[in-house]
C-alpha cells in the first residue's frame, strides 16, 4: 500500500486504528441517513442563521457529504489518507454550526442548556483528531515533515 507520494506513504494500519476508522466511518453513514430522514430539524437547528444558503439545502447536502464520508471510511481502499484529510476538514467546516447553535442558545440533540452546547463544542477536535489518526493522514504527515527535513540536511 505504500506509494512514492510522500503524503500516501503509511505504514499498515493498527487493529486499533482500523476499528476507530470503521466506528466513525458507521457514525458518519447513520448521521448522514439521519439528516435526510429522522432527524431533519434537529440538524436544521445547528444551521447558522447568517449562512446565505437554505438550511434545508445545508442538511441535506451536508447529510450527503457524510454518508460518502461514511462509505469513503469504511471502504478507504488506497485512499485512506486522503478520506482522513477530507473527513478532518467536513468537521472543521461544520464546526461553525456547533458553535452557532451554542452562542444562539439553540436546542438541539438533547443539548439543551448552556453547558451542555459548550461541552459539544470541546469535541469537535476530537473528531479532527480521530479522523486523521484512524487514517493514518497524522503519520502520513509527519512521514513527510520527516523526508522534507531529512532531504533539506
Amino acid at each position: 500500500m505504500a506509494s512514492k507520494n510522500p503524503v500516501l506513504t503509511v505504514s499498515k494500519p493498527s487493529l486499533m486504528q482500523t476499528l476507530l476508522r470503521l466506528l466513525l466511518g458507521a457514525a458518519l453513514l447513520f448521521a448522514g441517513i439521519s439528516h435526510l430522514t429522522f432527524a431533519r430539524a434537529e440538524f436544521l437547528a445547528q444551521v447558522p442563521p447568517w449562512l446565505p444558503l437554505d438550511g434545508d439545502f445545508v442538511v441535506v447536502a451536508s447529510g450527503i457529504v457524510e454518508i460518502v464520508l461514511g462509505l469513503a471510511l469504511i471502504y478507504p481502499g488506497k485512499y485512506r489518507v486522503w478520506v482522513g484529510w477530507i473527513a478532518a476538514a467536513f468537521f472543521v467546516a461544520v464546526f461553525p454550526g456547533n458553535i452557532s447553535q451554542y452562542v444562539n442558545g439553540i436546542d438541539g440533540f438533547g443539548l439543551n442548556t448552556d453547558e451542555a452546547r459548550l461541552t459539544r463544542l470541546f469535541f469537535q477536535p476530537v473528531l479532527v483528531i480521530w479522523a486523521l489518526w484512524s487514517t493514518g493522514a497524522w503519520q502520513a504527515w509527519w512521514a513527510r515533515q520527516t523526508q522534507k527535513s531529512l532531504s533539506a540536511r
